[in-house]
């Protein structure tokens, strides 16, 4: 066994559990469909379409559905080791794609149809997908893209009935037993993730990487067969397919998926459909909160919590949200490459332990680690940092990634001293029962350095977001010939009346001067990726003309 394969394995254990060690309540998908089959005609998915037409599927429906896909499959070459990939958007055919290829041990490539075509073009060649369902929205774009790369391409159309489509091919198609045999170690995911520069990497995730984040995340959050969740996210990142599909079909709980997140309805149909949990990103509370979106019917159907996470969270956000809606926010923590969530605040906190752990600390806590990882504060050598310290955040356990396709690069970087490196900085904080809570300062490729010191993008970002004339903003590491870099404001204005030099003079009564911005930098938007996180390389170039610039305090 080379050095980089112990490495990679010691990343997978956690607690002394080896990953044949630990206990699953499936051995597969497959097993998992079965059993599931028998919930008959109880609710799994219920779906709202873009214009609010609403449709459901029973477990027996779905999983029906799933066989037929997955006997598609198999007459078209598809069996367990090879890979599809999928060209749509939230709509229940894609998680039966999804389901339908766990089922017989295939791996699913989920294209964001938002990224530009010369990163979609990579992703296909680079994942060996040899199919790919694809909806009719985006079907020239595909063919394109593909030009002479003979991939097996299936249209799924809107409309049911079309000649050639999706649903005529499975309606003709057999039903697949369900297969035999432990298909834990199967590859079951490869995630490309949204990186600022060069190509992208893919995540390879196993089946039990699926199971063992599932499972966790239902205990977590008290999801039993009797709940319901919501999913808002796109189904294409770990986010929304996790959190949201993966977790309560596990436990046999129903889910609320939506094509897109519309403000106006959010809360209306948390009601209508009795939903206890929703997934979002912190994008979607400032724009619950921006709107003033009424929640009151909400709260008296019984709506319990909202995860938030893949995103930053401000102290201010999360204040401003729980003090408005009086709805408890469970922010946690976690990156495509530990399938998704290493850990979140308890559920059980008292208002004000939760409003301690989001306060406090100038950074809100993404929580308490899964009982199937291990988390860790490590220095760059890899040596455990102490309380308050703060270093690499660092995690173990059967929720972390096999490796990174065809990139062993990356595989050393990232299990460099046996423990997967997240490239995030933070620190942990004890309770009084020694539980720790942990938190995340920001991106260590994303941190600033302004005259050899290391300044944390998120602290800074609180205060601009708190500024006069602030709707939402960013700080940004700019290249400065004085200091090597300099601090700028990206900011979106909350009205005409927006003032550059108010806010910096916020900023600088509320910030050592080193840490302070020095320009304003007005803009309608923020890079974002399409889960929420900012992308700050991409908008260095704006401040260009203040690279010469010496700012004297």
């Amino acid at each position: 066994m080379d050095t980089l394969t112990q490495k990679i394995r010691h990343a997978h254990t956690a607690h002394d559990i080896s990953p044949e060690q630990r206990e699953y309540p499936f051995t597969s998908f497959a097993t998992a469909l079965q059993s599931f089959s028998l919930l008959g005609d109880k609710p799994f998915l219920i779906y709202y379409d873009e214009l609010n037409n609403r449709s459901e599927y029973s477990y027996s429906q779905f999983i029906h559905n799933v066989r037929r896909t997955a006997g598609l499959l198999t007459q078209r070459g598809i069996g367990r080791g090879t890979r599809i990939a999928t060209a749509a958007h939230n709509h229940p055919d894609t998680i039966i794609h999804y389901f339908a290829a766990w089922m017989i041990g295939a791996c699913v490539v989920p294209l964001n149809m938002t990224e530009d075509d010369n990163r979609l073009e990579y992703i296909l060649r680079n994942s060996e997908a040899q199919l790919i369902f694809c909806r009719e929205d985006y079907y020239a774009r595909i063919e394109n893209i593909l030009g002479d790369n003979p991939i097996n391409t299936i249209p799924v159309f809107d409309d049911t009935a079309v000649s050639g489509g999706f649903h005529e091919l499975i309606r003709n198609a057999p039903i697949l037993d369900y297969p035999d045999g432990n298909f834990l170690n199967d590859d079951a995911l490869i995630v490309y993730t949204s990186g600022t520069t060069g190509n992208p990497k893919g995540v390879i995730l196993m089946q039990r990487n699926l199971i063992a984040d599932g499972v966790d995340i239902a205990e977590w959050h008290r999801i039993t067969p009797d709940s319901r969740m919501m999913c808002v996210l796109p189904v294409h990142h770990v986010n929304g397919c996790i959190v949201t599909h993966v977790t309560p079909f596990l436990v046999g709980a129903s889910v609320v998926l939506n094509q897109r997140f519309q403000t106006d309805y959010f809360f209306e149909r948390i009601a209508r459909e009795s939903v206890d949990v929703v997934s979002v990103v912190p994008t979607l509370l400032a724009f619950l909160l921006d709107k003033k979106a009424d929640a009151t019917s909400a709260i008296t159907s019984g709506f319990h919590h909202i995860i938030c996470g893949a995103g930053p969270l401000t102290c201010d956000l999360v204040q401003a949200f729980e003090k408005y809606y009086h709805i408890p926010v469970i922010h946690g923590y976690g990156l495509s490459e530990t399938t998704c969530y290493t850990c979140f605040l308890p559920v059980d906190l008292s208002d004000h332990e939760r409003e301690h752990w989001l306060q406090d600390f100038g950074f809100p806590s993404i929580g308490v680690p899964l009982p199937c990882n291990e988390m860790a504060i490590c220095d760059s050598q890899g040596n455990p940092l102490a309380e308050m310290q703060r270093g690499e955040i660092c995690s173990r356990g059967a929720n972390v990634m096999r490796e990174y396709f065809n990139n062993p690069k990356a595989n050393e970087d990232a299990f460099t001293f046996g423990w997967f490196r997240s490239g995030d900085e933070g620190f942990f904080k004890f309770d009084e029962t020694r539980r720790p809570f942990f938190f995340i300062t920001g991106r260590i490729k994303e941190l600033i350095i302004r005259g050899g010191v290391n300044l944390a993008p998120l602290e800074i970002d609180e205060v601009i977001c708190r500024a006069p004339g602030v709707k939402a903003g960013i700080c940004v590491g700019f290249e400065n010939n004085f200091y090597g870099e300099e601090v700028g404001a990206l900011v979106i204005a909350d009205s005409e009346h927006a003032n550059s030099e108010a806010i910096l003079a916020f900023c600088a009564e509320h910030l050592p001067f080193h840490k302070s911005p020095k320009v304003v930098v007005f803009t309608d938007s923020l890079p974002v990726t399409s889960t929420g996180k900012y992308q700050r390389n991409k908008v260095k170039h704006i401040f260009a003309e203040w690279k010469d610039v010496q700012f004297r305090k």
